[in-house]
């Protein structure tokens, strides 16, 4: 193709056009009648765009508009009606008359054959040129170009879909004056600061774009652009949809959170509540879990669902849709949200929930509000009203479970309004709940073990205190948190001869039912060895024996590779109430508290002791004296210690509480608790017990002794002297028995033991005690008499005709007791 000087010249080769700033045709050259069929009359002075087939292309409008170089292809109407695609070159007039010569480089009709090329380029820089302005405009990146007055010149295909608006409406425009609102406020204000500064910068947002129907994330670039003096003469604006990464991240970081925050506590109902307060509004418009009845009962896993979500083989009708559930979780990001059912319902049959607890497989759902309110039987959630009235479509039914157990459903549901779900989030639910199925499942067997191990422990410890003559009690316990377990703590009130009485406060390391299992043995083993009167350090010395044969029976059984720890501590005390005296030992327990008649308290300084369960070391008793009304107060550890404060600071404040004028028990305990636990929704990490002992004393007029010589003749006068003081005392009627005792008792001692020889008689409140002591350490027993023997009959007449007798050690000998109650006087 050959080409005169010039170009607007009526002799040049190169087809010519020119166009005026109205976009009408000015110059037609005879190269461009040749290649469109218009003669010059046909075309000057009407609208250039008559003559395309297609619109101009946006760069083209551009350039018209501004006077700009251009150069790319267009399709033009041939005068014979078929379509032309040409190749053109514009550029401003060199006359500056405001008109725009396009230069048409070539024309090949529309059909070509294949292979033959669209456009043909004169040279390598309109080559370049070219490509450049396709890769902009067919750009799958958003791409849109600003003026340094911030007004869009231009905008790719991609920008303009997103858009939704035409490519011309918005020329001329700021982003502000297009789309006004955030986030395009904000993209505005980082635009100008590019333009000031020359730097790129760079947004990641998540709104919906104005051409698009949901939200989505965007990585928005700001790029300054610069002349050849490095001027910045504009800005542009590239939008890279970022979703697909971004709910990646997303979905991985709901996972973490999901495994950080669901199964903080062991308990079943705030696990499912963790499950819901996650995934409400990260992942779903509304939640709800639904749990089988059994499982928020703790029951165990035989009475609970199987693999396919039956209940318990109980002879009703049933299957799957007949599984009975309860609401245990409900969240919506909408307000209002009712609680829920709390009671028992059943999911309708075929439902999409009664499907996955039938299956125990996820499973996505499409369906409209109608069906999904229909989907709970008899007290099942309506869903739709919970979503504002703008429906549901979209509806994910994942069963809970673990170990091959399904626990129950947690559904998710979307409305319009988001995203819907999809596969993808089909496995991030499914990996959600097998989490949170895990946790529940945890925390129903904990319920279960901390319920047996509780009703162990309950059951061991005493239902009700006896009511001593010695001391008037009160005590309090308090079981560990779930998360603790249930311990080992124990107290007890073991009433002893002679109107003592042994108070006893224990604490076994560890928790759970073997702790409980521990804690009944050694009470048990402790009320046995009260009844042998045994002094408090030997009866420690004892019960530390039984705490090691312990430990070495557990490692004998022990598995492989588990450690379990077997020791205890102790105090133990007994009080007397005829002589006030109270002898105390302990093994690494801590101190009591004693408070005085005038509200003095302090901690008594007695030996502390080895725990037990260490073998092999000694244990010390202290004996002191207390004055009528003194208070006791025995307690375990977990009363004083805390993980926000230091024992010496429990300590401190129990001696705080107890001190002052006297007050009735129940209120003292009271106001111990409330002193040293402040009200706290959790419960206490260990367990805590107390019990409080305020001392009796029996008069002179209660008690009577005599001091026997060593003959027989003193058996008569020992029967004479109880006689008489149980006429002063008003107890004739069980004169008979008391002097069948005394004869045998002080007979036996006159026989076979050794001088001096006392009588002493006790009246209680509720019972009459005979004692006769002497300085013999043999201990008589009761045998079965033979019918020729002629004696062996004494204390097993004593036996019959009493409520209890027995024998106890002193440093001067023993001393043999019977009890009558004192209801057979009436």
């Amino acid at each position: 193709m050959e080409a005169n000087s010039d170009p607007l010249s009526p002799t040049a080769t190169v087809p010519v056009a020119a166009v005026d700033a109205g976009g009408t045709v000015t110059l037609w050259s005879p190269a461009a009648r040749h290649a469109l069929g218009y003669a010059p009359e046909e075309v000057i002075g009407r609208p250039a765009a008559a003559l395309l087939a297609a619109p101009l292309p946006p760069a083209a409008l551009r350039a018209l508009m501004r006077s700009a170089p251009w150069s790319g292809a267009l399709t033009a109407r041939h005068r014979d009606g078929g379509a032309v695609r040409i190749t053109v070159r514009a550029h401003p007039c060199p006359e500056g008359d405001g008109r725009v010569q396009w230069v048409l480089l070539g024309a090949t009709p529309q059909g070509a054959p294949p292979g033959e090329p669209d456009t043909v380029l004169e040279d390598a820089a309109q080559k370049d040129a070219a490509l450049k302005e396709w890769a902009y405009v067919q750009s799958p990146i958003a791409t849109a170009v600003y003026d340094r007055d911030l007004r869009l010149t231009g905008a790719n295909g991609e920008m303009v879909r997103l858009s939704g608006r035409p490519e011309e409406a918005m020329l001329g425009l700021q982003l502000t004056e297009i789309f006004p609102g955030a986030p395009f406020d904000e993209f505005g204000r980082l635009m100008a600061e590019v333009l000031r500064t020359g730097e790129t910068l760079r947004t990641d947002t998540f709104f919906r774009a104005p051409g698009q129907p949901r939200k989505r994330a965007w990585a928005t670039f700001f790029t300054p652009l610069k002349d050849g003096g490095g001027r910045v003469q504009g800005v542009s604006i590239a939008a890279l949809d970022r979703t697909e990464p971004h709910r990646a991240r997303q979905r991985l970081a709901m996972v973490n959170d999901a495994g950080a925050r669901i199964g903080t506590t062991l308990d079943v109902g705030r696990t499912a509540e963790e499950l819901a307060e996650v995934t409400t509004g990260a992942f779903a418009d509304l939640v709800s879990v639904d749990l089988l009845d059994s499982v928020l009962h703790s029951e165990d896993a035989a009475g609970g669902a199987g693999p396919s979500g039956a209940g318990p083989d109980d002879g009703s009708a049933g299957g799957p849709e007949a599984a009975v559930v309860r609401r245990a979780a409900a969240r919506s990001v909408f307000d209002g949200l009712p609680e829920g059912p709390r009671r028992a319902f059943s999911y309708a049959p075929h439902s999409p929930p009664a499907e996955a607890l039938a299956s125990g497989r996820p499973s996505l759902h499409r369906a409209e509000a109608a069906a999904i309110a229909a989907w709970a039987d008899g007290g099942g959630p309506a869903l739709s009203r919970c979503l504002d009235g703008d429906g549901i479509h979209s509806v994910l039914a994942v069963p809970l479970g673990a170990r091959g157990v399904t626990l129950g459903v947690a559904l998710f549901v979307r409305h319009p309004g988001t995203e819907p779900f999809d596969a993808d989030d089909l496995l991030l639910a499914a990996e959600i709940a097998a989490r949170a199925g895990v946790c529940v499942d945890n925390a129903r067997r904990y319920a279960v073990e901390r319920s047996v191990a509780l009703t162990l422990q309950r059951s061991l410890l005493p239902g009700r205190l006896p009511e001593p003559t010695a001391v008037e009690v009160t005590s309090r316990y308090l079981p560990a948190g779930a998360q603790a377990g249930v311990g080992g703590d124990w107290f007890d009130v073991i009433p002893l001869s002679g109107a003592r009485v042994a108070l006893v406060v224990g604490d076994v390391v560890g928790h759970g039912v073997q702790a409980s299992a521990v804690m009944g043995r050694l009470r048990a083993a402790v009320r046995t060895l009260a009844d042998l009167d045994l002094p408090p350090d030997e009866l420690l010395t004892h019960l530390d024996d039984l705490v090691v044969q312990l430990a070495q029976d557990q490692a004998a059984e022990r598995v492989p590779g588990t450690v379990r720890e077997t020791g205890a501590t102790c105090l133990y005390v007994v009080y007397d109430p005829v002589s006030r005296s109270c002898v105390l030992a302990r093994a690494g327990h801590p101190a009591p508290v004693l408070v005085t008649p005038d509200g003095t308290a302090r901690f008594l300084d007695i030996p502390g002791g080895p725990p037990l369960g260490l073998g092999g070391l000694p244990f010390e008793s202290a004996e002191l004296q207390l004055p009528e009304g003194s208070l006791l107060a025995l307690y375990t550890d977990g009363l004083v210690e805390s993980h926000d404060h230091d024992i010496g600071a429990g300590l401190d404040g129990l001696r705080t509480a107890l001190s002052g004028p006297a007050a009735p028990l129940e209120q003292t305990c009271d106001a111990v608790l409330e002193a040293l636990l402040p009200r706290r929704p959790e419960r206490p990490k260990d367990d805590i017990a107390l019990l409080l002992a305020r001392t009796r004393a029996l008069d002179a007029s209660q008690v009577r002794s005599w001091d026997l010589p060593a003959e027989r003749s003193t058996v008569a006068d020992a029967r004479k002297f109880a006689s008489e003081q149980l006429t002063a005392w008003g107890l004739e009627e069980l004169g008979f028995t008391t002097e069948l005792v005394v004869s045998e008792l002080v007979t036996n001692a006159v026989r076979h033991a050794y001088a001096p020889i006392r009588l002493r008689l006790i009246r209680e409140r509720s019972s009459l005690i005979c004692e006769v002591s002497d300085a013999s350490s043999t201990s008589p027993r009761m045998r079965r008499a033979r019918v020729m023997d002629e004696g062996g009959r004494g204390l097993l007449l004593v036996a019959q005709l009493t409520e209890r007798w027995g024998t106890r050690f002193t440093a001067e000998g023993k001393t043999i007791w019977a009890e009558q109650p004192l209801a057979a006087a009436g």
